[in-house]
């Protein structure tokens, strides 16, 4: 991550160049096959990430300010750190995962709210429904106006497998609402 060490002295600025020589790389490779990255990243980036550790282990990092606990937080998770070296599949980064869940923590306390324990239950189906909607390349719009339209009108309390089709990977639903 960019804030592994914060740009508050010169140390950290240096820090901050070498992620930004990893992320400029990283951007020049994000449309290559997982194989080729590795071997870009072995080429390339490996260098760059053992001097970025060497520095941090052979610089003056004492106390418990906030570059120190940087550092210390960096060499702690040094092996965890360089595994995306080795492995294509592996972003430099977490920001996808922090993008995807990042809706639910913005609204954590709204939902504190919900006023009572239905009301939260309610909230948690349909951020479910829209999550998996569209982890499957589904508009949501058009899947919630399919579902509000059709499904008053079945009778999927008598046959229940009906609502296979109405999930979002179900061929059906592909088909109409794909965004």
């Amino acid at each position: 991550r960019r804030y592994w060490l914060k740009a508050d002295s010169n140390n950290g600025r240096k820090g901050v160049q070498y992620c930004d020589q990893l992320f400029h790389i990283e951007r020049k490779i994000k449309h290559l096959s997982p194989e080729e990255r590795v071997k870009i990243r072995q080429q390339e980036s490996k260098p760059i990430v053992d001097e970025f550790f060497e520095w941090v282990d052979r610089s003056p990092f004492f106390g418990k300010n906030a570059l120190a606990k940087a550092a210390d937080y960096t060499l702690n998770r040094k092996v965890a750190l360089k595994r995306f070296l080795d492995n294509g599949y592996i972003a430099i980064d977490n920001n996808a995962a922090e993008n995807a869940i990042r809706p639910n923590v913005i609204g954590r306390k709204n939902w504190l709210f919900s006023v009572s324990e239905a009301g939260a239950h309610s909230n948690a189906i349909c951020l479910s429904l829209a999550e998996t909607a569209k982890a499957n390349g589904i508009d949501f719009y058009q899947y919630l106006v399919k579902l509000m339209t059709d499904l008053p009108n079945l009778p999927f309390q008598q046959q229940p497998e009906i609502l296979e089709r109405y999930l979002p990977w179900s061929e059906d639903i592909q088909a109409t609402c794909r965004k």
